[in-house]
C-alpha cells in the first residue's frame, strides 16, 4: 500500500558498513582457515577413509551457504522482472549474496578434486571400478553418458559461470545507478533478469541434480531441484531478515528500513515455508505411492537406523512450528520473535540438507553391520553420523563466505540510493 514517502537524510541513504568490514573479515578469514584445518585433522583422526569423511561434511557445509547466496541472485532479479518498489531498500543486501557467488568457484575444487579421484567414496558414478564390476554397473553405464567426470566437470564450470556472471551483473549495474543516476539501467537490469532467472533455475536445478541427488545414482526425482531452489527462497528471506535487524540494531537502515519492510520479509519466509512443505511432501508422497523399487529406496534409508527422528524433527521443525509461530503479523513486526524465527528457520534448512546428503555416507557400513547381526541400537549409532567434522566444515565454508562476502559490500552504500523506485519504498506500509 502506497503512502507519501516520509522525509529521509540523503547522507543515512548513502550509509554503507564502514568499518565493520576490516574489523570482522580478518577475523573470518582466520576462522574459515582454521575450520577447514580443523576438519581435515578431525578426519585423519577419525579412522577409515577420512577424505570421504571429509568431503560428506564440505558438501553439506558448502551446499548451505550456496543455497543462500543463490537465493539472494534469485531474490534480486525476481524484484527487477516483477518491477517491484517495496524491496528497493532491502534489495542491496541480497545484491551482496549474489555478487558473492563467485567465491563458490574457488571453494568448490575439493568437491572436484573429490570426484577426480574416482569419487572418493562419495560419487559412486565416478569409479571406473565401480562403474564396470559393482552391484549397479549396469544402471551406471546407462547412466554413464551424463553421470561421467569430464561431462560433470564441464557442467559445473557452466553452473559456476552463469552464477558468478548474473551476481556480478545484476549488482555492479545497481552500484552504477549510485554513480550515475542513470534511470536506463533499472530497464537493463530488468532484462538481464529477465534472461537470468531462467537460465539460474536450470542451472540450480541441475546442479542439486549432480551434487546430490547423485550421491545416489541409482534413485531419481523429477522434482528435486525444485525442492532445493525452495530451500534457497526460505534461507534467503531468513538471512535478508536477520541482516536488516542486525544492522537497524546498529543505527544503520533505520529511515530506508521499517518495520514495513520487515513485516513482507517475513510474510515471505512464511509463505516460502509453506512452498517448501508443499513440493517436499509432493515428491515424498508420489514416491511413496507409487511405491517402485528404485524410487523408494531413497526414504527407506532415511526412515530406519536414527533417521526417522530426523524426518520427524524435519516435519515438525521445517514446516508445522515455525508455521504456527510466524502466523501473527505482530510476530514478524517484533525484532526479536522475528529473529527468533529466522535463526530457527535457517537450522532446520541446515537439517533439511544434513538429511539429504549425510545417510548415504554410513549406507555401506549400515549394510554390512546389518548383515553382520547388529541391533537396531548399534545401526542407530552407525546410521546418524553427527560429528565434529562438519561443524569444523561449517565453520570454514562459511568463514571465507563471510569474509568474502564483507568484501563485496565495503564502500557500497546499503541502499540502492538513486534507483528510480526508491521512493515507492519509503512509503511503502502494509495494509
Amino acid at each position: 500500500m502506497a503512502h507519501h514517502a516520509p522525509a529521509v537524510d540523503p547522507a543515512k541513504l548513502r550509509e554503507g558498513l564502514g568499518d565493520l568490514t576490516g574489523k570482522l573479515r580478518v577475523p573470518l578469514l582466520i576462522a574459515g582457515a582454521v575450520g577447514l584445518l580443523a576438519a581435515a585433522l578431525l578426519s585423519l583422526l577419525h579412522g577409515g577413509d577420512a577424505v570421504k569423511r571429509f568431503l560428506f561434511g564440505y558438501l553439506w557445509a558448502y551446499w548451505f551457504f550456496l543455497t543462500i547466496s543463490l537465493g539472494g541472485l534469485f531474490f534480486v532479479m525476481v524484484q527487477h522482472v516483477t518491477r517491484a518498489g517495496w524491496s528497493v531498500t532491502v534489495r542491496r543486501l541480497a545484491e551482496f549474496l549474489a555478487a558473492n557467488l563467485w567465491v563458490f568457484a574457488p571453494l568448490s575444487i575439493p568437491l572436484l578434486l573429490g570426484v577426480l579421484f574416482n569419487g572418493s567414496g562419495v560419487w559412486e558414478w565416478a569409479n571406473p571400478e565401480l562403474v564396470e564390476h559393482g552391484p549397479n554397473a549396469e544402471l551406471l553405464q546407462h547412466k554413464s553418458p551424463y553421470l561421467n567426470k569430464t561431462f560433470f566437470l564441464i557442467r559445473c564450470a557452466i553452473y559456476l559461470a552463469v552464477w558468478s556472471f548474473f551476481g556480478w551483473k545484476v549488482a555492479s549495474l545497481s552500484r552504477k545507478q549510485d554513480e550515475t543516476g542513470d534511470v536506463s539501467l533499472t530497464q537493463t537490469m530488468h532484462n538481464w533478469s529477465v534472461a537470468g532467472l531462467p537460465l539460474t533455475f536450470l542451472t540450480v536445478t541441475f546442479a542439486a541434480i549432480d551434487f546430490l541427488m547423485s550421491l545416489t545414482p541409482t534413485w531419481y526425482s523429477t522434482i528435486y531441484g525444485v525442492v532445493i531452489i525452495a530451500g534457497c527462497a526460505v534461507s534467503v528471506h531468513a538471512t535478508l531478515a536477520i541482516f536488516v535487524l542486525l544492522l537497524r540494531k546498529r543505527g544503520v537502515l533505520t529511515e530506508a528500513v521499517t518495520v514495513e519492510h520487515q513485516q513482507d520479509l517475513g510474510k515471505l519466509l512464511f509463505g516460502f515455508i509453506v512452498f517448501w512443505a508443499y513440493v517436499s511432501f509432493s515428491q515424498f508422497l508420489l514416491i511413496w505411492y507409487a511405491d517402485i523399487p528404485e524410487e523408494t529406496e531413497y526414504y527407506l534409508v532415511r526412515f530406519e537406523h536414527g533417521w526417522s527422528f530426523f524426518m520427524a524433527m524435519l516435519l515438525t521443525g521445517h514446516f508445522i512450528i515455525p508455521f504456527l509461530g510466524l502466523m501473527s503479523r505482530h510476530v514478524k513486526r517484533r525484532d526479536s520473535t522475528l529473529m527468533f524465527w529466522c535463526v530457527w528457520v535457517l537450522f532446520m534448512h541446515a537439517v533439511d540438507l544434513y538429511i539429504y546428503i549425510m545417510p548415504r555416507l554410513t549406507h555401506d557400513a549400515v549394510h554390512a553391520a546389518e548383515a553382520a547381526g547388529a541391533s537396531a541400537e548399534q545401526l542407530a549409532a552407525i546410521g546418524v553420523p553427527l560429528s565434529l567434522i562438519d561443524l569444523a566444515c561449517f565453520v570454514g565454508v562459511g568463514g571465507f563466505a563471510g569474509a568474502t562476502l564483507l568484501t563485496a559490500a565495503a564502500g557500497v552504500a546499503l541502499v540502492p540510493h538513486r534507483d528510480p523506485r526508491l521512493h515507492e519504498a519509503l512509503a511503502f506500509h502494509n495494509t
